[in-house]
């Protein structure tokens, strides 16, 4: 197993079968290792995760209203500072913060997917098989006493009739 891309024998695998029998559709596909995978270096965020934070530029944050404007220069000089500035700043914060918070995030989501797969589900199901006896004991409760005073008081509604008629 090379490159990220399984190889397969002469009979194939569970991960990509020759044999039709053990395919599921009948057609051949690869899978590939996820850690291998190419990323976008154009597009970095294509399930727009940060769209209200990318969009904040200078426009957005300094602005002057009509009859009141400073010197052009001074105003293009202040745009030229902010933007390079902002382009510059998140830079370094990225270069210096950005690998052990993505470290940290990394341990955090493995620690997540680790409780929840093999803490929360198992125990969740384990509940629901536990559960099911008192879910059986509460149905005949329930249909012990309430179903004989429902069916009584649908006989007794049964028999009423109503009638609407307009008067002119």
């Amino acid at each position: 197993m090379s490159g990220g891309k399984y190889v397969d024998s002469e009979q194939g695998n569970i991960y990509k079968p020759n044999n039709k029998a053990m395919a599921d559709d009948g057609s051949e596909r690869q899978v590939y290792d996820v850690h291998t995978k190419e990323i976008d270096l154009v597009n970095r965020d294509p399930k727009h995760l940060n769209d209200h934070v990318v969009k904040i530029d200078f426009e957005d944050v300094i602005a002057e209203p009509e009859g009141i404007h400073s010197f052009d220069g001074i105003w293009k000089a202040s745009f030229t500072t902010f933007t390079v500035t902002k382009y510059w700043f998140y830079r370094l914060l990225s270069a210096l913060v950005g690998i052990p918070l993505a470290l940290l995030w990394g341990i955090y989501f493995a620690i997540v997917s680790f409780v929840h797969i093999w803490v929360v589900v198992p125990y969740i199901k384990s509940f629901m098989i536990e559960i099911q006896c008192f879910s059986r004991i509460y149905s005949i409760c329930i249909h012990t006493l309430f179903d004989p005073l429902f069916d009584a008081a649908g006989k007794i509604f049964s028999s009423v009739r109503i009638s609407v008629q307009k008067e002119i």
